[in-house]
């Protein structure tokens, strides 16, 4: 404990993404200790912040979940001075992170080659949808249309009816934790090599590995299908109704099925033949579900709960609305939900990170930036005078915003 720093104490990086899969892989790298530069379009910004409703005080919070802990910078990358400016700041940074569509940052002069130029070492973040090769690669892409293209959305929801889509932007937060762990795998490399790296990540790859256990049923020759909360795998692992609500049991293996059977007094399940085994449950999941729901629902959730879960070590749990899942005693212990500074609108809600280590600190030092908000701080810092800025301002390399007076 006698070395508190962030493990990515003096790692600059320079962000010209946009929403969530570039974002959320910036934010991640600021919890951990990097100076994250956001480059944003002057006047506009990044179109995230106008992602709603709903709004506070016309900020999006969609917006501060996925940009605690940076600056940001204004700047018209159509303007040869700015991007002078932003090859500066490239030239003193180690990730440059970009998710434009293919070709389009050859266009603007900020591919990898460009950037490359002026900082060898620099380790390049390139993100798209489908990637920078393939017949879709100029195609533009979304969570939900990936999402349906990774073969998601179609074990996802009940049976017999339509295909449904995760309710988080989960192939966004995919690709996003793939980028993290791409810069910094380059990072580490770097550190022996003295090598950059370019990174060529695509949301459709970013989302396959994910498939898992719908991926090995395809490689055993069979369908998966959609089934609900239950599981292709295992039984039972599904949602039951219980007298009030909702209930999710867990069952990986024959002592967990046999401890659930003793604690909700079921000792006839385990004898039945039907149910034996996890792969007779398997087969017999109907059956099996209309078994223990009938039992199920003669408790309240928080009733089972103490009983299967508290009292008998079985893995089990509510169902929680999202408010209940940010407010309640283990959350607050952990401190997971806390609470930055925000210029404009005083203290406002912060998600933390999950990484706790012993050796080194996380967490995040600044909230969300307005737009614009270190424009002349952070170029202040990259050697330019005020008469330049002035200058600079007026011929519109940058917004308006004037945070560094």
């Amino acid at each position: 404990m006698e070395d508190r720093e962030k493990i990515l104490d003096g790692v600059t990086v320079v962000d010209l993404s946009t929403f969530v899969t570039g974002g959320f892989c910036s934010t991640m790298l600021a919890n951990q200790g990097a100076e994250v530069i956001k480059i944003e379009q002057p006047g506009y910004g990044d179109a995230i912040r106008h992602t709603g409703p709903p709004f506070v005080d016309g900020e999006s919070p969609y917006y501060w979940t996925v940009n605690y802990g940076k600056r940001s910078l204004e700047l018209d990358l159509k303007n040869p001075t700015a991007k002078e400016v932003l090859y500066e700041l490239a030239s003193e940074a180690d990730i440059f992170i970009q998710n434009f569509r293919p070709g389009t940052a050859a266009r603007l002069d900020v591919d990898y080659e460009s950037i490359a130029e002026h900082n060898e070492g620099i380790i390049y973040l390139a993100i798209s949808a489908f990637g920078q090769t393939g017949p879709w690669r100029e195609r533009s892409g979304y969570d939900l249309l990936i999402q349906g293209m990774s073969g998601i959305m179609s074990v996802t929801g009940e049976s017999g009816r339509r295909p449904v889509k995760v309710g988080l932007p989960m192939t966004d937060l995919v690709t996003a934790m793939w980028a993290a762990f791409g810069a910094t795998a380059a990072l580490y490399r770097r550190q022996s090599t003295g090598d950059g790296e370019y990174i060529d990540l695509g949301m459709l790859e970013s989302a396959l590995p994910w498939l898992t256990k719908q991926a090995g049923q395809v490689f055993a020759g069979s369908e998966p299908r959609r089934m609900g909360t239950k599981d292709p795998v295992l039984a039972p692992y599904q949602t039951f109704e219980t007298e009030d609500s909702y209930i999710n049991i867990c069952i990986l293996n024959e002592k967990l099925w046999g401890e659930l059977c003793a604690v909700i007094d079921r000792p006839d399940l385990p004898a039945d033949d039907r149910f034996e085994t996890n792969a007779d449950r398997v087969e017999h999941l109907e059956e099996l579900e209309t078994e223990l729901e009938s039992t199920l629902r003669t408790k309240t959730t928080d009733e089972w709960i103490e009983i299967i879960a508290e009292d008998g070590g079985v893995p089990a749990g509510p169902v929680f609305d999202v408010e209940e899942a940010l407010n309640n005693p283990q959350v607050e212990a952990r401190e997971a939900l806390t609470e930055i500074e925000h210029p404009e609108l005083g203290d406002i809600p912060v998600i933390e990170h999950p990484l706790k280590f012993d050796r080194a600190e996380s967490g995040f030092e600044l909230p969300p930036p307005l737009l614009g908000e270190h424009n002349r701080e952070v170029l202040r810092e990259a050697g330019y005078s005020d008469a330049e800025l002035d200058e600079m301002e007026a011929a519109g390399v940058f917004g308006e915003r004037d945070s560094g007076a």
